[in-house]
């Protein structure tokens, strides 16, 4: 809608153009009048006036005065002349004001009409431009930091031709050279926690709010352009720009910076990082070297000094970094405990519905990897990454079927109901133990379907297992049956009760065992599931009304 200034010094005409205007088919929504060009000059800065139709014999400013104001003031405003002579000083002042139109009176309908739609369509017309130019800006502003941080991905990923796209280079500030650069690398380790708070489960949201953060901390000579990380929701990648200086200069402002920004996240969100920072380059494509250094130092932060704060760490080259280097000698000299060892006995416990006695023996890798010198976040990582392909190929082996297991494009962690958060070992530990929980239950179930109960394979497996902390409990969960129906049957089958019968089958192993002099009575208990040599020589006692060394005694002699 536009809106339209009368200017005259005759109020019928005024009038008279007020009636025979089609405003509302011209789209007008306002027609203001003004008696002279003065208090017309004094209307213009105060409304948003489009077009000016104006009168060129006025009194106290004449319609030729006004437009030379209009012309030097107003040079986008459009006007409309308005004249009872037929005068050549008017017409040449009306075309070098670059008038839309010229009407003589006394003014007609078709003609005000005409020259008002002449006008009009030149509003129109210039309304497109200027929405066009703003759309194309905003378009344009909004596809340049996606453009930058494709430019950052691409020399990062080393697939950046120098010379093909030697145009993008200004944009990150390659072509002045004494800029210098460098990487960093953030993890977020309660990211879940924040996500799923005030950030309401938004991760492009947590991630803009990151990248603020990142971006206004820099000062006058210092840049940050920062963004997600496409290959890991976790992390962020932030590349600083600093004019001029020597590297070391970069270096100190760079964690100088960060520690802000890290301080700044913690206290605006909640939100706790790990960061890595690299070293300092004067080349842009070297913000590779810089990343990968940043990258490493991120990754080489040891979990088992972490506690829930802020940990920074740098990155002196840029090739594999000092954390993946000691994770590498680590493997070397055997300190580094892998869970590809274990998992076969984590099978036999799955597999026979023992989670407990699984969950013991990843309960002694864990204290390995407590009690070692190092385990880093990027051990962490690939430890996880590789227990849960374990897990998923033995659940498979044992009868669940693929749909079940949680792969696809979700986070596995996510699928099993549990957050991959974890910002200390004892974090990272129960982690372990919930995704080895989930597994269990998985495989539980899938044998339970597939195989019919029978009374039997719980003898089987006391026969097999007696030395174990075995607890009615196991085969009460592993077979979906009650405590009390599952003694009922045992006992109906055997005429022993579950216990008496564990009991039975480790004393009559006890016998055996004692029949070897070579086995000390402690050596016996160990192998029979006691943990205390007293303990057993009382049982032993009980079931058979002699200690064992008085029953070895009289074994012998006979």
């Amino acid at each position: 809608m536009y809106r339209v200034l009368i200017v005259d010094d005759e109020e019928p005409l005024r009038e008279a153009i007020r009636i025979l205007g089609d405003w509302r088919g011209l789209g007008v929504s306002e027609v203001l009048e003004a008696s002279d060009g003065r208090m017309a000059l004094e209307l213009l800065p105060e409304n948003k006036i489009d077009l000016v139709m104006v009168d060129m014999k006025m009194p106290e400013m004449t319609g030729m005065e006004f437009l030379q104001v209009v012309e030097r003031d107003y040079p986008d405003l459009l006007t409309i002349v308005i004249s009872g002579y037929n005068d050549f000083e008017y017409t040449r002042q009306a075309i070098h004001s670059k008038v839309v139109d010229y009407l003589l009176k006394p003014i007609n309908r078709q003609d005000l009409n005409q020259a008002l739609r002449k006008a009009i369509d030149l509003l129109d017309a210039k309304r497109k431009r200027e929405s066009e130019f703003i759309n194309r800006n905003i378009t344009l502003n909004m596809s340049l930091p996606k453009l930058k941080e494709k430019v950052y991905l691409s020399i990062i990923e080393r697939s950046f031709k120098s010379q093909s796209n030697e145009a993008f280079l200004p944009l990150i500030g390659a072509d002045e050279p004494g800029n210098r650069f460098a990487a960093v690398v953030l993890r977020v380790l309660n990211l879940e926690r924040i996500r799923s708070g005030r950030f309401h489960n938004d991760t492009d949201l947590l991630h803009f709010a990151v990248s603020n953060v990142l971006n206004e901390i820099a000062g006058d000579r210092f840049q940050s352009f920062s963004f997600a990380n496409p290959k890991q929701e976790r992390e962020l990648i932030a590349v600083l720009t600093m004019k001029g200086g020597y590297r070391e200069d970069i270096a100190y402002h760079s964690l100088h910076q960060m520690k802000r920004a890290a301080s700044a996240l913690q206290e605006l969100f909640g939100i706790t990082v790990v960061i890595g920072v690299g070293a300092a380059c004067g080349y842009a494509l070297d913000i590779a070297s810089s990343y990968d250094g940043a990258r490493a130092a991120m990754y080489g932060v040891d979990l088992l000094r972490l506690k829930g704060t802020t940990v920074m760490a740098t990155g002196a080259t840029g090739k594999e970094g000092g954390g993946q280097e000691r994770e590498k000698e680590r493997e070397r000299d055997g300190s580094s405990v892998s869970i590809t060892g274990r998992m076969t006995i984590i099978r036999g416990a799955l597999e026979t519905g023992n989670i407990q006695h699984a969950r013991s023996i990843l309960g002694e890798l864990t204290k390995r990897w407590r009690s070692a010198e190092r385990f880093t976040i990027g051990e962490s990582d690939r430890v996880m990454a590789e227990y849960i392909i374990l897990l998923n190929d033995m659940a498979l082996e044992l009868g669940v079927k693929e749909e079940q297991l949680p792969i696809g494009e979700d986070h596995p962690l996510r699928s099993m109901g549990l957050s991959a958060d974890y910002d200390s070992f004892e974090t990272y530990e129960a982690l372990l133990y919930g995704v080895l929980d989930y597994y269990s239950e998985l495989i539980r179930k899938a044998q339970s379907a597939n195989r019919p109960f029978e009374v039997a394979d719980i003898k089987a497996y006391i026969d097999d297992h007696y030395f174990e902390d075995i607890k009615i409990s196991m085969f009460a969960e592993k077979y979906f049956l009650s405590r009390e129906y599952l003694m009922k049957l045992f006992k109906g089958q055997f005429s022993y009760g579950i216990h008496e019968y564990v009991q039975k089958v480790r004393m009559d192993k006890a016998k055996e065992l004692l029949g070897d002099p070579a086995l000390k009575i402690q050596d016996i208990s160990e192998m029979l599931g006691y943990k205390d040599k007293n303990y057993f020589s009382k049982a032993f006692r009980n079931y058979y009304n002699v200690s064992p060394s008085e029953y070895r005694t009289a074994h012998q002699d006979a």
